[in-house]
């Protein structure tokens, strides 16, 4: 979401350090800029190590700094402050370094800065793994499951043809530079008829690399003289040869143009990657309607069927085909959309390698399978999950919608050039590994890590299963992707589990039911994400799920799940929901249970009942957590089913089943129900069904110079059916959000968000006013954020400044008025930069002044004591409150012995652009007599 922007007092108030004497406040030394490891303020800090205000361009920026580059990735870098989102910075040239504009900054409390990605954090101290075990338990891995009946790894009886096109680049809004258009194709050969085609897209990664120069990668777009583009599309050749050799045309797509230009992008680039993929499908449909316009490349394979399309998204590519999809079913906004023709092709199906899902808002009638890499140290929250749990209750729940997790896998291995030793360009393991405390799991060389190669394969293997599955209809493919627990061998060595919805299953127990909650008794009915004792999982919780991947909305209702906590075996949990559900004609009630992470044994017996109180048992199920650690995303649901008979033969009425009942036989754990379906075997046919679209826009206006405006926040619906959302409104004095949910679509009233801008004639910063929405019901979501921005329109505030005691007595504060022209609704700082005192004169040193401000300057005094013109971080910050016109910059002194000449201390005052305010000024202090 778009967030609300206010003035940081809290960030500016650690600035200013209370006084040690009796004057009062002094000016606090500046924040150190410190390559520093960890964002936990110590006392006495000014801001936490690696943090600092910095200016250019005439703004002031929130800047944190790594102690090393930062490698370009798919997972989003976040600034936050006690948990919750300020903003998203940009990356600057040298890797190490990102910005957040202060008038970009969500909230006015800055306490416990950190930076995330994914809900890792970056900033941790390189010794942090001295906190965790010395040596943790080594995790316990998945049985070997039994074979499925096919396996979708084994190469076809095609011999394959490969080659490359280059087309002329293609303008996409909100990218200043055009985006190449690029393929490498892959094709059987001497294959009849017309082919499928499966596209793929890479993620987001570095761009341009300096060949022969060891880790000299950036992520400019275009790439800079002397250096070449990484053709991260050529990536997935080993994939691509395999759909050839089974009869498949394949062709992957060079991105670098989007990934050098969507930091900034709200939706991180989804709409962009849409339009990429979709302009390549219109040449393809192009090039199948007249073959002899087709480049070398293309005619060199057989004829494509594009009404036989799979796409193949790896981690941003993964929400970007996700994107594609919606956008060939359902019309994007013009004004967004770099691929204004009509979809001559039909999708049957998706694949997400890594993913990230920004917006969360997948598309529910199309079949996706999602592979989520158990040591994935990029999106490392496996947020991805969503494409699977996001689809539930949204529309007719007909597509198969299946979660893969792959024990021991990482982001990148899945491409070939991303991974060292087989990549042109530089390229690492992005599992963060620390050397001096191995993860037991995820680290190289570990007993459950798998190689680059075996991962590439078992990779490959679950791609060619969704091919076989969704474009070629092979119902014996389902068993290897839809929690039937059957593996694909051509995947070994990789444990690799499942879990889907959708498909065949129907009526169930849903958690965050859109009809209404669940009555839960004996267990709790928990938020998937929220901060307080209603989140599912909390700090006490030793591990993270990626059922539970936060979206922007601090707290999110209707997103549950159903906690089960026990101490001894019987403790009954028992979930009804609002009206009976039928299982009537269903095999099996599949659940979806998670456990925490190394446990074992965990056993439930499963237990139903009817609208009139017949009981029954179905039977009892065991599960035994995902091997995981304390730097893995390992609570992830897994399938359990039990059979139905128990049912029919104790006469239940199958159409009116009131409640599920779950008895723990453990003698104590935790649990957490996800859902649970009833259950038949198949792959029902799938017709997408005419849903509501909503897309938020973003309206951004002057403030004025006085009374009020009102305003409405764009908002587009598009389509003949009504449907309903939730909608967040932010409130951008607190940067918090509410929600409720919206019915939108003909016949509706639909979001309508007003609000008001109250003109003035001082200076501030910029106030958005941020909307948030996503799908419940009969709809899709494309921009799921936007709302209305406020420009300030005002010039900022003179600054000037005139002594108050600029010669003093040791023992008494030096001081310095700082004026402003004028006042101003933000707070106004300035730095004033310790000079050498010229002529040889006696300079002020570290020993003169009060210690306690000192240590802010220099953490510890120097000694001997040097000249304060000396110490590394010579500036002292001064800041005039909002509402204020002035402040005093004030140097505590000290009183000493010592018979000695005066001594003087010289500064100069700076702007945000570090321009000097006037001449250096200097203070003199003199014996006492």
């Amino acid at each position: 979401m778009i967030r609300g922007r206010r003035a940081w007092a809290t960030a500016i108030a650690v600035l200013t350090v209370a006084g040690v004497a009796p004057t009062g406040a002094y000016a606090a030394p500046a924040p150190p800029e410190i390559p520093g490891a960890t964002a936990t303020a110590q006392p006495g800090d000014a801001l936490p190590p690696g943090w600092r205000i910095a200016g250019e361009g005439g703004q002031s920026h929130l800047e944190w700094r790594a102690p090393e580059p930062v490698p370009m990735g798919d997972a989003r870098v976040e600034f936050r402050a006690n948990g919750a989102l300020v903003g998203v910075p940009e990356p600057q040239d040298d890797g190490r370094t990102f910005r957040l504009p202060m008038d970009e900054v969500s909230t006015a409390d800055l306490g416990d800065l950190a930076v995330e990605a994914a809900g890792r954090r970056l900033d941790e101290a390189p010794d942090a793994g001295a906190s965790r075990q010395a040596k943790p338990p080594a995790p316990k891995f998945p049985p070997k499951l039994p074979a499925g009946t096919v396996d979708p790894g084994k190469p076809g009886k095609y011999a394959t043809t490969t080659g490359e096109y280059s087309l002329t680049s293609v303008k996409i809004p909100g990218l200043p530079a055009p985006v190449e258009m690029r393929g490498v194709v892959v094709a059987p050969k001497k294959a009849a008829g017309k082919r499928p085609i499966a596209l793929f897209l890479h993620g987001r990664h570095a761009t341009c690399y300096v060949p022969g120069k060891d880790g000299e990668a950036s992520g400019d777009w275009p790439c800079a003289k002397g250096s070449k583009p990484i053709p991260s599309h050529r990536g997935y050749l080993r994939d691509q040869k395999l759909l050839a050799s089974q009869g498949y045309v394949t062709v992957s797509i060079s991105a670098n143009g989007i990934n050098g230009q969507d930091w900034n992008a709200e939706d991180g680039g989804a709409q962009a990657r849409s339009s990429l993929i979709r302009n390549h499908l219109g040449r393809w449909a192009d090039w199948a309607a007249k073959p002899s316009s087709a480049p070398a490349a293309v005619r060199k394979g057989p004829k494509t069927d594009l009404s036989k399309v799979l796409l193949v998204g790896h981690s941003r590519g993964g929400e970007g085909v996700n994107r594609a999809v919606m956008d060939s079913l359902y019309k994007p906004p013009a004004a967004q959309d770099g691929y204004r023709s009509k979809a001559r092709w039909n999708i049957r199906g998706t694949v997400h390698i890594g993913p990230t899902i920004f917006g969360q808002n997948p598309v529910p009638d199309v079949p996706s399978l999602t592979l989520l890499p158990g040591c994935d140290g990029d999106v490392s929250d496996l947020q991805g999950q969503v494409f699977t749990d996001g689809t539930r209750g949204v529309s007719r729940g007909k597509a198969l919608h299946s979660s893969v997790y792959m024990v021991g896998a990482n982001h990148n291995y899945f491409n070939t050039e991303w991974t060292p030793g087989q990549a042109q360009a530089p390229a690492d393991d992005d599992f963060w590994h620390d050397p001096e405390a191995r993860d037991p799991l995820c680290s190289p060389g570990a007993a459950g890590r798998l190689s680059a190669n075996q991962q590439h394969k078992a990779g490959a293997t679950y791609i060619a299963a969704a091919a076989r599955l969704f474009v070629g209809g092979d119902d014996r493919v389902r068993q290897l992707v839809d929690g039937t627990g059957r593996r694909a061998p051509s995947a070994d060595p990789a444990r690799v589990l499942t879990h889907a919805v959708g498909g065949n299953r129907g009526a169930g127990f849903l958690p965050d039911d859109p009809q209404g909650p669940l009555k839960v008794t004996g267990a709790r009915l928990c938020d998937a994400v929220a901060p307080g004792r209603t989140a599912c999982m909390g700090e006490k919780d030793p591990g993270s799920s990626p059922h539970f991947a936060s979206w922007r909305a601090e707290h999110e209702a209707g997103r549950r799940a159903v906690a089960l906590s026990w101490k001894k075996p019987g403790a009954i949990a028992r979930v009804t929901p609002k009206k009976p559900v039928s299982v009537k004609g269903a095999k099996s009630l599949a659940l979806r249970v998670a456990v925490p992470a190394n446990t074992s044994g965990t056993r439930f017996d499963v237990h139903v009942k009817d609208a009139k109180g017949k009981r029954a048992k179905l039977g009892s199920v065991t599960i035994d957590g995902l091997p995981g650690t304390d730097r893995t995303t390992s609570y992830w649901a897994q399938e359990v089913r039990v059979p139905l008979t128990a049912a029919t033969r104790a006469k239940l009425k199958l159409a009116k089943i009131a409640s599920l009942q779950l008895t723990p036989k453990s003698s104590s754990g935790k649990a957490w129900l996800m859902d649970a379906w009833s259950w038949k075997p198949g792959t029902p046919a799938v017709k997408a069904a005419g849903l509501a679209r909503v897309d938020i826009g973003t309206l951004t206006v002057k403030e004025g110079d006085s009374g009020f405006r009102t305003y409405q926040v764009p908002v587009r619906t598009t389509g003949k059916n009504a449907g309903a959302v939730r909608l967040y409104v932010d409130d951008p004095k607190t940067g918090k959000s509410t929600g409720r949910l919206v019915k939108v679509g003909p016949g509706t009233a639909g979001i309508k968000v007003t609000v008001k801008v109250e003109g003035n004639k001082r200076y501030g910063w910029d106030k958005t006013h941020g909307v948030a929405v996503k799908a419940v019901r009969g709809t899709v979501i494309g921009a799921d954020a936007g709302g209305v921005i406020a420009e300030n329109d005002d010039p900022m505030p003179k600054v000037s400044i005139k002594p108050v005691a600029d010669d003093v007595t040791e023992g008494e504060p030096l001081t310095w008025r700082i004026s402003l022209s004028e006042k101003a609704d933000v707070e106004i700082w300035t730095t004033a930069q310790l000079l050498p005192v010229p002529d040889g004169r006696p300079e002020l040193s570290t020993a003169d002044v009060d210690q306690e401000w000192l240590s802010q300057l220099v953490g510890k005094a120097p000694n001997p004591a040097i000249p304060l013109s000396k110490v590394e971080y010579g500036t002292l910050w001064t800041t005039v409150e909002a509402g204020q016109k002035s402040a005093d910059l004030t140097v505590p002194t000290i009183r000493d012995q010592l018979k000695e000449p005066a001594e003087y201390v010289r500064f100069q005052l700076s702007d945000n652009d570090d321009k000097p305010l006037g001449p250096p000024f200097e203070g003199t202090v003199r014996d006492a007599p």
